[in-house]
């Protein structure tokens, strides 16, 4: 049975103080809420980017105004002003800037801690990425009709998006029915994994993912080369509800308090070499950050 939990703003869990910007943070579970105060004149792109780097801001943020007006500029040129009551999505890919001379306040559950921990550049970089796919989806599709899946599809995604903001993850794209992210360490991206198959079973679905750590090609908001084509390719060998990561991750992870199974040797498509896989314990490590 879930907990009745309740915390104040005013008596915050984290409060992060950047230039401009205030965020108070409460931890509820598994769900972060901020109370965002932005001054007037503020502007990511002026006042953030130098700290975290990249062309834009690459949070996917939720929330409601309180008070003031803040407005998008989206990489394509989209503009858009939100003010007291308006509810918002704003996707990766964004500047944002205060509006007006009044304190922009804003109330978020999604986003917060990727806008202030971000760290963007170009060229190549080590990373590690986390595939997820979902097994017989197209038995589901036809079992539940496309409207029904659609709904039910959306809802994964949505509480996936959750899981990526609670344990630090980028979301770079979806794939169908599955997901590419990237973390800055296996740890959180295995914890992630766990927390997505877990709330996915519960809402009667199959997860089944992929950990894989390496250099990969950075293309904007992208991520390219043999290491996401491994990544891929692993979550293809993956069963219902199993979580697959290859050697060098099981290394990089095992101090982390993970128990792990070995699957064996494996040729992956189009890669050279045989790869050795390991399958991630249920519950052997916690899924708490």
């Amino acid at each position: 049975m879930s907990e009745l939990q309740s915390k104040n703003l005013r008596t915050p869990d984290e409060t992060i103080d950047l230039p401009g910007v205030i965020d108070d943070i409460v931890d509820l579970g598994d769900l972060s809420v901020s109370r965002t105060v932005l001054e007037p004149g503020w502007r990511w792109s002026t006042h953030i980017r130098p700290q975290v780097g990249g062309d834009w801001c690459q949070a996917r943020h939720v929330g409601v105004v309180l008070s003031g007006r803040i407005g998008i500029q989206m990489e394509d040129g989209t503009v858009r002003e939100f003010g007291p009551d308006d509810v918002y999505i704003i996707p990766p890919g964004h500047d944002g800037y205060v509006i007006g001379h009044e304190q922009c306040v804003a109330i978020e559950w999604s986003g917060v801690r990727a806008f202030s921990g971000f760290r963007a550049s170009q060229g190549r970089a080590l990373a590690t990425l986390l595939f997820t796919d979902l097994a017989n989806s197209t038995a589901l599709t036809n079992q539940l009709g496309d409207n029904a899946w659609r709904n039910l599809l959306s809802t994964h995604f949505e509480g996936a998006r959750v899981e990526l903001d609670r344990f630090g993850g980028r979301e770079v794209n979806t794939t169908g029915d599955g997901m590419l992210a990237t973390f800055e360490g296996p740890a959180q991206a295995l914890r992630c994994a766990g927390a997505i198959r877990d709330a996915a079973r519960d809402a009667g679905l199959a997860v089944r993912a992929a950990v894989h750590v390496g250099e990969v090609e950075l293309v904007g908001k992208d991520v390219r080369g043999s290491t996401v084509n491994a990544a891929a390719r692993i979550v293809g060998i993956a069963g219902a509800h199993e979580i697959l990561l290859s050697e060098m991750t099981r290394i990089l992870a095992q101090d982390a308090g993970f128990e792990f199974e070995d699957r064996g040797e494996h040729k992956l498509k189009g890669l050279p070499e045989t790869w050795r896989l390991y399958a991630h314990v249920p519950n052997a490590a916690p899924t708490t950050r």
